[in-house]
């Protein structure tokens, strides 16, 4: 039962209530029912009130359980791409070793994208892997972009793979007061311009890439735009 309908009926109740109140005080009133007649009715409406309420809370407490239910189940049900997450994270240990992720999940809020999330050190190592072995073949990389968290500073990679028509996601957490990380572009050149772009709004330097420039707001640019601290610079000031 919706709580809608639980409203309604509550209400009908009340109303229902009150006219048989008023329909008892009168007929005291007018000496058709002794006081005694008057508590005993009374009563039991109180009682059927109170059972009414009772199975109300009930029926309202059964369907809020089960939709905690559907929920959970949904929740929980496994992703279409944990295969693939498996796959990766088992060939890249077995060839790297345990120690090169970080960790590794299935992103829910980016269509399931089966995700690697790799240390500093080893981020470019595991790039060049997921590229060139024979399994995995990531022969395409369609973003990469950074993100300021004020703690630290992430990169994020999106790769595809066109030979098995699989996608993953490469991130890497860096110094926020020191931003290096390797640059992709010896791997893929697609990263030219996203790394540059990352570079002039953020400040992450790519070390290896070919020419780190600012692409955007030229090299007299005081500052990084998307760092959640920028303060724009006043020229006049």
């Amino acid at each position: 039962m919706s709580e809608e309908e639980l409203a309604k009926k509550k209400a009908a109740a009340a109303a229902k209530a009150k006219a048989a109140a008023l329909a008892k005080q009168k007929a005291l009133e007018s000496g058709e029912l002794s006081e005694e007649e008057l508590a005993k009715k009374k009563a039991a409406a109180a009682a059927k009130a109170k059972a009414a309420a009772a199975a109300k809370a009930k029926v309202a407490a059964a369907a809020k359980a089960k939709s905690a239910d559907v929920a959970e189940q949904k929740e929980e049900k496994p992703s279409p791409n944990q295969p693939y997450l498996d796959k990766y994270v088992k060939v890249i240990e077995q060839h790297l070793g345990k120690d090169v992720l970080e960790n590794a999940y299935i992103n829910r809020l980016s269509k399931d994208v089966p995700t690697l999330v790799v240390k500093k050190d080893t981020y470019f190592k595991v790039a060049e892997f997921l590229k060139y072995n024979e399994q995995l073949s990531f022969d395409y990389l369609s973003e990469l972009h950074g993100t300021d968290f004020q703690t630290h500073m992430e990169v994020y990679v999106h790769l595809y793979s066109y030979k098995n028509r699989q996608s993953v996601a490469l991130k890497v957490k860096i110094d926020r007061d020191h931003p290096v990380i390797d640059s992709l572009v010896p791997l893929w050149p697609g990263a030219n311009w996203p790394e540059c772009e990352a570079y002039d709004l953020l400040g992450i330097r790519f070390e290896g890439h070919p020419q780190l420039i600012r692409i955007f707001l030229g090299e007299n640019w005081v500052g990084y735009p998307l760092r959640k601290d920028y303060e724009p610079y006043d020229m006049e000031g």
